[in-house]
């Protein structure tokens, strides 16, 4: 079974001579166990695909399916109760929570989603420890380094044991070394649980890390290449 199914997806803004095309007739498929680098200049459509895949955005047109589940006329609150079960965000700007430790970071979603039993901490502690985050699990993001951040940002992402992640920009603030150590941290947490992923990415350094590569332009996708 496919992760995730976008069928002919069409997004617009506006109607007749001012209508604005963010996404043109778009299909893509990306099975369990893998990772897709979408590349594409400054306002493509790549964080358009990337809202409408995680449920931020719905389509004006077309199929979205995410595990199975056909999300496409989902209501705003079933599109939120959606992305807290199905899918994992890793943001350009990490939006940590500025108050709460690397730990607390990771126990928001689940909390809100009502959620606050021991299983849900035990989670927590070993995806730090996996992260190599168990000596700062208690410290505030300002005190953290960008790829410590980085690396808390990915363990919030997988706290609710997605089937589908998305990643937007996640090296654009890194240098180069960093940002290699980000990305194979990425893959490795990805493959080792069977999940998928859909990482937007301006740098071809790190769209090799990809299992495929697909390109966007003016909110078509091209045909994949190796990536």
């Amino acid at each position: 079974m496919a992760s995730l199914e976008l069928i002919d997806v069409r997004k617009t803004y506006g109607s007749g001579h001012t209508e604005v095309v963010a996404l043109d007739h778009a299909t893509l498929t990306v099975g369990d166990d893998e990772i897709v680098a979408l590349v594409g200049p400054s306002g493509s459509g790549k964080t358009t695909l990337l809202s409408i895949a995680g449920g931020l955005l719905s389509p004006t047109s077309g199929q979205v399916r995410v595990g199975g589940e056909d999300i496409t006329r989902y209501t705003n609150r079933q599109r939120t109760r959606f992305r807290r079960r199905r899918v994992g965000f890793v943001f350009q700007q990490v939006n940590l929570v500025p108050f709460l430790t690397a730990r607390e970071n990771l126990l928001v979603m689940p909390r809100i989603a009502g959620r606050r039993d021991r299983a849900v901490l035990e989670r927590a502690d070993r995806l730090l420890a996996e992260l190599g985050l168990t000596e700062q699990a208690h410290q505030l993001p300002a005190t953290l380094s960008g790829g410590e951040r980085q690396r808390v940002a990915i363990g919030r992402a997988l706290m609710n044991e997605p089937a589908l992640i998305l990643v937007d920009e996640p090296t654009s603030a890194l240098d180069t070394r960093l940002g290699e150590q980000v990305m194979q941290l990425i893959v490795d947490e990805v493959t080792s649980r069977h999940t998928a992923a859909v990482i937007v990415t301006h740098d071809p350094r790190m769209a090799r890390f990809a299992h495929r590569r697909v390109e966007i332009v003016d909110g078509h996708l091209h045909a994949p290449a190796p990536a």
